[in-house]
């Protein structure tokens, strides 16, 4: 049995003319909220099919109703975005198994589920990453983190990168700084873990289908918790970058319901000041960077100052060097080193 939720008329555009057909949009009564059937015997071309669940979207107040429906429907047709397809092939009839696919994967995102959570991957930087909820989904913010030590470490340590490097990440969610940065370097070590054992499982899946997994230590431990595990296990590191939970308890709710639905609050929380993670981040890295290693964090804009008074009051021999704005120009990256010898 179905429950007819909207009627949309559209206009099917066809080889010998114009026609008007009525497309059905169901739902299936006895499904998840937003699962839609799709309709029966209907020819329908890919462009109309963006057009259609775009409007659907719309009126669901899906947020990017556009983007929404044309990253999907791309996907459906093997390809990452709409201007990657084949004119020809967007004027195409979808198939049945195409149709069906369309309907079942723009249905959960009707349940304000993420596009990346449903077409099961995002690009980040170069590398395109399996993404699974409720791990945290990398935004372009982390991209211009992962930049930022690229561009850090060449000027330190030169183009060559002839010796080793040793790198911590914590919270490596999906796994994309760690990889970025494995891809990029050749010569980087990561030891890499997360408070979440999903997260640590899609870190694994994505480090063995780039080949990057000989070079990646990935654990299951949480550096509030666990911090002298952590220190018997890793090895003294010449940075550590992260991306810590740093939103404001009460800033949370204020997030978009597909954050607040599906997304790991615990990599998004950070505690009353936004700082509950950062602090024990800080304690690791004075005792596990080697002399002048260096800390990247990104930050909520209200930190760097914060983060400068904290360190100056734990004395944990670290320096605050700089913060560095995002393309914004909102004050988002804090860049630490542990005091040498002269310092």
């Amino acid at each position: 049995m179905f429950k007819t939720i909207w009627f949309l008329n559209r206009l099917m555009y066809r080889h010998s003319g114009v026609s008007k057909q009525r497309i059905v949009v169901r739902l299936w009564s006895g499904a998840p909220e937003g699962a839609v059937a799709p309709p029966a015997d209907c020819s329908l071309t890919a462009e109309q099919a963006i057009r259609l669940w775009a409007q659907h979207f719309t009126l669901h107040g899906i947020s990017e109703p556009v983007h929404s429906s044309q990253y999907i429907i791309s996907h459906v047709l093997g390809e990452k975005t709409l201007e990657c397809v084949q004119r020809k092939r967007l004027r195409d009839t979808l198939t049945d198994r195409e149709r069906e696919r369309v309907w079942e994967l723009c249905s959960k995102r009707l349940t304000r589920m993420p596009v990346q959570y449903v077409i099961e991957e995002w690009d980040f930087r170069d590398l395109t990453l399996k993404m699974k909820p409720p791990v945290f989904i990398p935004r372009p913010e982390t991209e211009e983190l992962v930049s930022l030590v690229l561009e850090d470490l060449r000027l330190i340590r030169g183009e060559s990168h002839t010796t080793d490097l040793r790198c911590l990440e914590v919270g490596c969610g999906s796994g994309a700084i760690s990889l970025s940065l494995l891809h990029s370097i050749p010569q980087l070590r990561v030891f890499a873990l997360d408070q979440s054992q999903t997260a640590v499982c899609l870190t694994t899946e994505n480090a063995n289908r780039l080949g990057l997994r000989d070079r990646l230590d990935v654990h299951h431990l949480d550096v509030i918790k666990d911090a002298d595990a952590i220190l018997s296990r890793c090895d003294p590191v010449d940075f550590l970058v992260s991306n810590p939970p740093y939103l404001l308890s009460q800033d949370m709710e204020t997030l978009q319901i597909e954050i607040l639905r599906f997304e790991d609050h615990n990599a998004l929380d950070g505690g009353l000041d936004g700082l509950s993670v950062i602090r024990p981040i800080l304690a690791l890295s004075s005792k596990l960077l080697t002399q002048r290693g260096r800390v990247y964090l990104e930050v909520a804009p209200c930190h760097p100052p914060v983060i400068q008074q904290l360190i100056e009051e734990m004395r944990l021999g670290l320096l605050y060097l700089e913060t560095r704005c995002d393309l914004t120009n909102r004050p988002r990256f804090c860049i630490l080193q542990k005091k040498g010898e002269d310092d």
